[in-house]
């Protein structure tokens, strides 16, 4: 080898050297490619074990096909799933002949959360139905069965499924003319697969409850499980603000899925047994649920076929004359109060809605108003109702208002702190002898405020108002947004309502009127009290607007109207009450009962004699004390 040939060698190596460290990768392209070599190791090795696992199914579901063909209902373990529907004006209910039960319900006229023109109220993703019958060698789980559907109208439809022993399971529907759907469930044939014991089947009905409405955590303040106990028993229901399980240990005439405007109640002909296990959990916002329900149920079953197991199902809007209606469609021949499921709020102020607001709010919608007119009207009936207690309220405060320069006078020598129980007792005499019962203004606010709370059920409970526009508001069973922003802010929410913050404007405005009133009428002790009362009675507006800003507006529009109107009525009564001649008035009487001292009477006339006990009971401890 010469020198040129070896020459030739070193710059042919140089070059292949230089051209390999030119086109060798960087440390960022080596590690780039390490990843890429991991991520395809990954993938290969989870298609592996996704490939094993299918296998492992496959054979797994080979085995259960060999054990199931000798279960009593193989047949019916295979098959094709169909939808059967039952219609009428109000209700669509769509059945599937896998488990043989309602997979959909559609609430017809009922606008939906997105504007459609009739409301879903679940479907087979939300809600399903299984009844489970425990056999001597199978259990007979209708979820898993293919039913064969005949007899079938608008109406009506029986389903079948089909054992192996010629026996079969039946479910036959009926719906109603509205919202009722009778059903039952019967076994024939198959007295053999059960122990002779053998009296109750399991019933499990689960909802993922829908939000249908704008406000979530408005509607979810209303959404709950509701039973009643059978035999005439009350009507209660899990807590709506938390999670909850329990045991009920009575039997039960039905259990009822509601939210704020719609229910669905299962009704058991024969009751449902002791010790049903309902569980209520709640959603997150913005899942477009409000809360998962579970409900574990038994009840009576006949083995031999001879007697069905017979339920009905309420499907509908929760509208209480309506629920009485349908309640009488009923066959069962019970008092099943599903009336119940319109919460019309506690005991006292249910009666006040029951048996006044209902009949009000039905006569006046009569009359085709729309529910905003209807609600000002209700409003302008109850203050011409209540309009002699508030006059006779604002009377006894303008006495203490005209007699205030004299009862300072008469009390002025008892300025000490130690006189102030003379003071008091002086007052007293004095309103006494003038006939004046201080505490006649508050009574008469006392028997007003359970209507304000009444209201405050009654008018968010109303499906008549919901879709009903107004003025500003589109929607009265909702709030009406001035301002929304996605961010969720403790204590307000997302966003402002407009009809609240008009009502905790008018509810500042008329506080400021009350305690202008209340000054005008106080005297010593009772005047400096106020200056520190005054200030937690203007903290009360802005304490409801923190409550009531997720409430529905037409509530917050009916307190509006109505404080409007108080004010106007005291405003009134401020401007035609003469102080002078009610002074006159108010003199005469007092010369009256100075010339006849025993007609002193009412509150007043008490409390002063109260109060002369109390001193002599202490002048008394003082002396015994001396000795």
């Amino acid at each position: 080898m010469n020198r040129d040939t070896i020459i030739g060698f070193v710059l042919i190596a140089l070059v292949l050297i230089g051209f390999s460290w030119y086109n060798s990768p960087s440390k960022e392209q080596i590690e780039a490619a390490r990843m890429q070599d991991s991520i395809a190791a990954v993938t290969q090795e989870k298609a592996e074990k996704a490939a094993q696992q299918e296998a492992a199914n496959k054979k797994q579901a080979e085995e259960a096909q060999k054990v199931d063909s000798t279960a009593l209902f193989f047949g019916a373990l295979n098959g094709t799933s169909q939808k059967v529907v039952l219609k009428n004006s109000k209700v669509e209910l769509t059945l599937d002949t896998k488990g043989g039960v309602i997979k959909k319900a559609k609430i017809l006229d009922y606008q939906d959360l997105n504007g459609d023109k009739d409301l879903t109220l679940f479907d087979e993703k939300d809600q399903n139905l299984n009844f489970m019958l425990a056999g001597k060698n199978d259990n007979i789980v209708t979820a898993d069965l293919y039913f064969i559907p005949s007899e079938q109208t608008d109406s009506t439809v029986t389903m079948t499924a089909q054992a192996q022993n010629g026996g079969k399971v039946i479910l036959k529907y009926r719906l109603g003319k509205d919202y009722l759907l009778g059903f039952s469930l019967q076994a024939k044939g198959l007295a053999n697969a059960f122990a002779p014991s053998y009296k109750e089947m399991e019933i499990e009905w689960t909802d993922h409850c829908r939000q249908h409405e704008k406000g979530f955590s408005f509607e979810n303040r209303y959404t709950s499980i509701f039973y009643k106990e059978a035999n005439g028993g009350s009507t209660d229901n899990l807590t709506e603000t938390s999670d909850e399980n329990e045991v009920v240990e009575e039997q039960l005439d039905w259990v009822a899925f509601r939210n704020q405007f719609f229910s669905i109640a299962l009704i058991s002909k024969d009751n449902f047994a002791r010790n049903a296990d309902l569980t209520s959990k709640l959603d997150e916002k913005g899942t477009g649920y409000l809360k998962q329900f579970d409900a574990k149920l038994k009840t009576a079953f006949d083995p031999t076929g001879q007697k069905p197991s017979e339920f009905e199902m309420y499907i509908g809007p929760n509208n209480f004359r309506l629920i009485q209606d349908v309640e009488e469609q009923s066959t069962f021949g019970k008092e099943l109060d599903l009336e119940q499921l319109v919460n019309l709020g506690w005991w006292l102020f249910r009666l006040i809605n029951r048996w006044f607001t209902l009949y009000v709010f039905d006569w006046l919608a009569s009359f085709g108003f729309s529910m905003g007119i209807v609600l000002i009207l209700i409003t302008i009936l109850l203050k011409v109702i209540t309009y002699p207690m508030v006059k006779k309220s604002y009377m006894s405060s303008a006495k203490m208002r005209v007699l205030k320069p004299k009862l300072e006078e008469a009390t002025k020598q008892y300025n000490k702190p130690e006189d102030q129980m003379k003071k008091q007792q002086e007052m007293m005499s004095l309103y006494s002898k003038y006939g004046v019962s201080p505490m006649g203004g508050c009574l008469p606010m006392l028997i007003q405020m359970p209507i304000w709370i009444a209201m405050f059920w009654f008018v968010p409970n109303a499906i008549q108002l919901r879709g009903q526009s107004f003025l500003w508001m589109s929607d009265l069973s909702t709030y009406d947004p001035i301002l929304e922003w996605n961010t969720n802010i403790w204590g307000i929410g997302d966003h402002l309502s407009l009809t609240c913050i008009l009502f905790c404007g008018a509810q500042l405005l008329y506080t400021w009127f009350s305690m202008q009133q209340q000054k005008d009428q106080m005297v010593g002790a009772q005047a400096e009290q106020m200056k520190m009362m005054q200030w937690m009675m203007y903290i009360m507006p802005l304490m409801f607007f923190f409550i009531f800003n997720d409430y529905s507006s037409g509530l917050n529009f009916y307190y509006f109207i109505s404080l409007f109107f108080s004010a106007a009525i005291m405003w009134t009564l401020r401007k035609t009450t003469d102080d002078e001649k009610l002074l006159a008035i108010l003199e005469a009487k007092y010369q009256e009962n100075k010339n006849n001292p025993k007609k002193q009477s009412g509150l007043a006339a008490r409390l002063e004699a109260l109060q002369k006990q109390s001193e002599e009971l202490q002048r008394q401890r003082k002396n015994g004390y001396k000795k």
